[in-house]
This record gives structure tokens, sequence and C-alpha cells, in this order.
């Protein structure tokens, strides 16, 4: 039979209502008391029933996050920064993958709401702000992790992807591309928006033309050897002679298909993606990426968000970090 709290209680010689307090506000219990209990714990091998303890309180101090695809290194990234700074508070994680589906993303958040959940981290993949109104109305914090909310309601934590479209278009011109495409989408997504915009931005101002879009449903390898084979099936005076990965998934899918069509890399086109994630240096060759800081990403996020569950009031704050150009030989032979 599994120990009780009367059973710890009756070996410590205490109350249960001691016991309790010794579980959950051991500073109202004596030093000799709490070591009693702790004994008599160990002894009888007593695990405490916390799902019983948060029923009662009607609160569930798990934190929730919603990310577009589990399988990309980045949100891995991201992911790894909330559980370690979860860690050092004694809060659990409870991780969701949408696979940018929204309505598997509602039914996720309605399951969160459900669970009373402290507070949810939400990358979204489409218009949840009346999900993220009702979560917060149930006294559930928000936080939007990857995107800078349009609403002033909730606070995030993004990347700056117009400085990360800018810097990836940018030097790619600095080596002498004129012919640029962007791969990857779909554009509803405000990260690839942001970035797209920013290279259109780019190229249009330095005179280069126009920026090709080849759009997909995904955002994984198989969308990078799909829309690497698209742009061979061109005319090869009509190939782009560069191509902006909108992540290193997709990059990594357009430098094999290149690679077994016998397009040198980057002598015939030159390939940037954007994370920088781990596989991106080990590529065969390896790829110039737009580092973004994900692990601290996910640090500053959790940061604020224990700070909205200890304060539902506090002031709604958007914070930006700066990504960074990594350069390798996916540019630069």
């Amino acid at each position: 039979m599994q120990a009780q709290v009367r059973d710890v209680a009756r070996l410590a010689g205490v109350s249960s209502g001691t016991v309790s307090n010794a579980l959950n506000h051991p500073e109202k219990v004596s030093p000799a008391t709490r070591e009693r209990v702790q004994q008599a714990i160990a002894e009888l091998g007593f695990v405490p029933n916390i799902a019983a303890r948060q029923l009662r309180r009607g609160t569930n101090d798990s934190i929730g996050m919603v990310v577009l695809d589990i399988a990309n290194p980045f949100f891995t990234a991201v992911a790894r920064g909330v559980e370690e700074r979860l860690a050092g508070v004694g809060r659990p994680l409870v991780m969701a993958h949408s696979g940018q589906d929204h309505e598997r993303e509602k039914a996720y958040l309605d399951l969160f709401a459900e669970q009373r959940l402290s507070g949810v981290l939400v990358t979204p993949a489409g218009q949840v702000l009346d999900r993220l109104r009702r979560l917060r109305d149930r006294g559930t914090a928000i936080v939007v992790v990857d995107r800078k909310t349009g609403a002033r309601e909730f606070s995030s934590v993004s990347v700056d992807d117009t400085l990360g479209g800018t810097l990836a278009t940018q030097h790619l011109l600095d080596v002498g591309r004129r012919r640029i495409a962007f791969l990857g989408g779909p554009e509803r997504l405000t990260q690839i928006k942001h970035r797209l915009g920013a290279a259109r931005r780019v190229v249009e101002q330095h005179g280069s033309g126009a920026v090709w879009h080849v759009d997909s449903p995904t955002l994984d390898v198989e969308a990078g050897r799909v829309g690497a084979a698209a742009l061979l099936d061109l005319p090869a005076a009509r190939r782009p002679d560069a191509i902006f990965a909108a992540n290193d998934l997709i990059a990594l899918g357009v430098l094999q298909t290149l690679t077994l069509a016998g397009v040198r890399v980057p002598d015939d086109i030159a390939i940037v993606g954007y994370d920088d994630n781990e596989f991106a240096a080990a590529a065969a060759i390896p790829l110039t990426s737009v580092r973004q800081p994900a692990v601290e990403m996910g640090a500053a996020a959790t940061g604020r968000l224990l700070e909205v569950i200890e304060d539902p009031h506090a002031k709604v704050e958007h914070i930006v970090l700066s990504p960074e150009l990594v350069v390798r030989r996916s540019t630069v032979a």
C-alpha cells in the first residue's frame, strides 16, 4: 500500500496538519519537527500527491509550451532555455507541437485551459488571440515566443527577423550575387513575412531586380528538396545564383538536392540558412546562417512568464533580441 499523510504523521508523532505544513510551509514548523517528518517520509517512501494539492488550490504549477515544430532544432534549443529556467524554480514543463496546424494549436490551448496551468508560452501558428484572452481571464499567464505580438495585451520575446533578413540578403549581394530566391513559407507566419520583406527591400534598394519567392507549406528538409528541384527545372540562365532559405532545415534540403544534381555550392549557387542550428556547421558544405539566440530567447520568455504569474497586472513588455550572421563555405568558397 502507498503511504499516506496520516502514516507519516503517525510515525513522526505529529498531526497530519503538521506534516502538510512541513511539506508546504516549512517556515511554520520547527527544525526538529521537520527533521522527524523527513525521517518518516524517507522510511515510508512517501511521495506527496502534488496533483491533489493543486486540485485543492485550483491551479497547476506546470508551464505549457506550444511550438510550431518540435522536430526543428531551433525550437528544441528554445525549449532547453525554458526548461533550464523552470528547473531553478521547481516547475515542470508540458510541451505541445502544433505542426503549424491552427486547429491543433487551438486544441492544445483549450487543453491547457482545462488543466489550469499557471502559465503558457506559445509560438502562434494562427490567430489565437481569443483563446489567449480566455486563458488569461481564467488566471493563466501568457507570453508569446519567437514573435512580437501585435496586441498590447501579452508580453513577447522575439528576434529581430527584419534585421536577420537584411543581414542575409546584404551578405549575398556583397559576395556578388544578383538573382536571389527566398525559399520557404507560408508567408502568413510573421517570421517568414519579416525575413522575406527585408530581403525584398534590400534587393530593391540595391537595384538588383526582385527576390523570387518559392513558397512551401512546411519548414522542413523536404520543403528544401522540393523547392530546390523546382528551381533546377528552370533553364540554367534563369536560375538564381543564391538561395536564402527560411531556416536551416530548408537550407539542408536545398544543399542536398543541389549537390546530387551536380550544382557547385557556392560557385554556381550560394546558400544562406536561418537559425544556425547544430547541423549548419556540420553540413557537408558548412552553411552560412543567421544565428538566433534560441536558448536565451527561451530563458528570457520564461523569466517574463514567471513575473506575470507573480503579478498578473505587470506591465506588458516586448523583448527583441538581435541575430547575427555566421559566414561559412556555402557562400564564400
